[in-house]
């Protein structure tokens, strides 16, 4: 067991974990945060993104001990200017970038990082950069749509 310190949200949590507990166990079963998704366990559906140090990155790919002493934002510690939602969640409410919501989380953290590096993307960097990241119910035209709207 090893203790972890991860700042998630602003805040800090402290817990003993197994060596190998994925990040994405660690937020959801120690901090109590459920907005990350398991979809996959294997880091093909992007349903569990999250920002560590501001990178989106896929959190059932990091063990929670790689992320010791880090700062993660989940869905969950995101605000913005827009009636407490940020710019992705308006684009996202605005162009009907969501159907059934299973992949939204994922979508709006892999968009937030793609902003951060890129804020005027095209459609193609906007496609590219959501490239990991899968819709069950391919909303993928309206989630591109959301994004570009976002940026603007």
């Amino acid at each position: 067991m090893t203790t972890v310190r991860i700042t998630i949200n602003g805040a800090e949590q402290q817990h003993e974990v197994e060596d190998r507990t994925l990040l994405i166990h660690y937020i959801r079963e120690n901090a109590r945060l459920t907005g990350a998704h398991i979809g996959c366990d294997t880091s093909n559906c992007g349903a569990c993104t999250v920002l560590l140090n501001g990178e989106a990155v896929k959190s059932c790919t990091l063990l929670a001990v790689q992320a010791d002493g880090e700062h993660v934002t989940t869905v969950e510690g995101l605000s913005g200017r827009f009636n407490g939602l940020t710019a992705v969640h308006e684009g996202f409410r605005q162009e009907h970038g969501l159907q059934c919501g299973y992949c939204t989380p994922g979508m709006v953290m892999a968009a937030i990082g793609l902003l951060n590096e890129n804020p005027h993307p095209t459609e193609e960097d906007v496609r590219l950069g959501l490239e990991g990241n899968l819709c069950r119910c391919t909303g993928y035209h309206n989630i591109v749509k959301s994004v570009l709207a976002a940026a603007k």
